[in-house]
């Protein structure tokens, strides 16, 4: 059977089930991994080991009573900083919120557990998911797994980092404009953003409302496709959560795309997209219609402003979210003497946040002032329409849609910190899906270099059981060599 940790999320399950592996034994070999490797990556910012042992003998002893575990049970799962968690502090990878600890639990949170979840701590991530690097953080910055020396991805870097490096099974990230599949693509992970109102958002930290999601990542389809039909539902604490019932979406995955039709739009392969990239994705192409599918170029005209369009409305809502950590009712706080309260307000938050996220509160309070809310955030409101009129059009045509996940190859730590713009241009491919609410995921397509390439697949809304099929169609046809 080999190292307990080594195991995907199904065969832990039938292990623990069948009695060949305790959920504690799983425990273990999980945590004496994270103490291997962890030092060389900082994937993580709190690790619980104390409540994860008593989560696993709980397991355990459920598991000798002949009770049923649950469609995770022995699983150990990171979690993004920014979904709270009684248990564990809550940080945000912010100065801000670097002694917070929630009251409650996320709803996602609630649903591991009662499916019987090792829950091991919380993972590193851009400051308030605000990056595309995990560079931003307070704690630190987290490497990437292949080659240390470069970046992970973001803002979900060190969910992917943990999973990829086999420091935990699962994880969950949050994706607002690609921070799943931004780091799943340069982790080599699988790693998908679920439809708008999917999953509930319901204890996690706002960042821009109308554009994020919690999603999944995983090491293969089939386990992301299981974790997925753990945590969509409806959700009443959640006013954006849709009125869904529970899925199980591991039985949509087929190995063939029969009938299956799939476009490509020809913006994800323009202006900014590594050559290297677009000749792993060809390759990947052309094996589409071996599996019974047929592909045809597509256009989306109104793609060359999503981006713009995207940091418009998320730096808005950005600045609208983030005013409540003032110092005063909670976040970071420093004692001053003999000055007003405004000085103190502001001082608060210029030493509580760091630099990419005070630039973005600017940014966004600027385009929301009077004079500007019409020029600006209207537009982009207006934008992010004609947008996903493009969207509806193409899927009239095609059931999928597919390109590269990411326009680049990972970069190295420190080599674009300084250049915000070049880091936001970055999100060329994944800011779209956000705007358009529609579901998508990144699965491992090829190592350039030594670097990994991803796959995004895309899907009309509330179509995950046919993204699902597309992606394990692909995984099972196309296995990578690592590089």
């Amino acid at each position: 059977m080999g190292e307990p940790y080594l195991l995907t999320a199904r065969e832990t399950v039938n292990a623990v089930r069948n009695g060949d592996l305790t959920a504690e034994e799983c425990l273990h070999a999980t945590l004496e991994r994270i103490k291997e490797v962890d030092q060389h990556l900082h994937a993580f910012i709190t690790l619980k080991e104390d409540v994860a042992l008593q989560r696993a003998k709980e397991i355990d002893r459920k598991a000798r009573k002949g009770k049923t575990l649950g469609r995770l049970g022995g699983v150990c799962i990171a979690l993004k900083d920014n979904l709270c968690t009684k248990d564990f502090p809550t940080t945000c990878g912010s100065r801000m919120l670097e002694s917070f600890s929630p009251p409650y639990n996320a709803t996602v949170i609630e649903d591991l557990l009662k499916e019987d979840a090792i829950l091991l701590g919380k993972t590193n991530m851009d400051e308030f998911a605000m990056g595309t690097s995990t560079e931003t953080s307070y704690f630190g910055p987290t490497r990437n797994p292949w080659q240390t020396d470069h970046v992970p991805g973001g803002s979900s870097g060190g969910s992917a980092a943990a999973v990829a490096s086999k420091e935990a099974v699962l994880a969950l990230g949050s994706d607002t404009g690609g921070s799943v599949r931004c780091p799943a693509s340069f982790c080599s992970v699988v790693g998908m953003k679920p439809t708008y109102g999917l999953v509930s958002r319901y204890g996690l930290i706002a960042y821009a409302n109308s554009l994020e999601q919690i999603g999944p990542f995983s090491r293969n389809v089939y386990d992301c496709a299981l974790l997925l039909s753990v945590i969509a539902h409806h959700d009443a604490a959640d006013a954006t959560s849709l009125p869904t019932s529970h899925q199980d979406y591991t039985g949509f995955l087929m190995e063939d795309l029969e009938g299956l039709t799939i476009g490509v739009p020809k913006e994800f392969f323009g202006e900014g997209v590594d050559e290297r990239v677009v000749m792993s994705l060809r390759k990947n192409i052309d094996s589409l219609e071996g599996l019974g599918a047929s592909w045809a170029e597509c256009s989306l005209p109104t793609l060359k402003y999503a981006l713009p369009a995207y940091y418009l409305i998320a730096m808005s809502e950005a600045s609208s979210n983030l005013a409540r950590y003032d110092g005063v009712r909670y976040g970071y706080s420093q004692k001053y003497s003999s000055e007003d309260w405004n000085t103190v307000f502001s001082r608060n938050r210029r030493r509580g946040f760091g630099a990419e996220v005070r630039r973005r509160i600017i940014l966004g309070t600027y385009a929301l002032s009077s004079g500007y809310y019409d020029r600006y955030y209207l537009k982009a409101l207006k934008v992010r329409t004609l947008i996903k009129a493009d969207f509806d059009k193409a899927f009239q045509d095609f059931d999928v849609l597919v390109g590269p996940t990411m326009p680049i190859l990972p970069f190295k730590i420190g080599e674009k910190i300084n250049d915000p713009l070049a880091l936001y241009m970055c999100d060329l491919l994944t800011v779209p899906q956000n705007l358009v609410g529609c579901p998508a995921i990144s699965i491992p397509c090829g190592f350039v270099e030594g670097l990994p390439v991803g796959m995004q697949i895309t899907a009309p809304p509330l179509r995950e059981d046919v993204l699902f099929r597309a992606a394990y169609a692909l995984e099972q046809h196309n296995p990578i060599e690592k590089g």
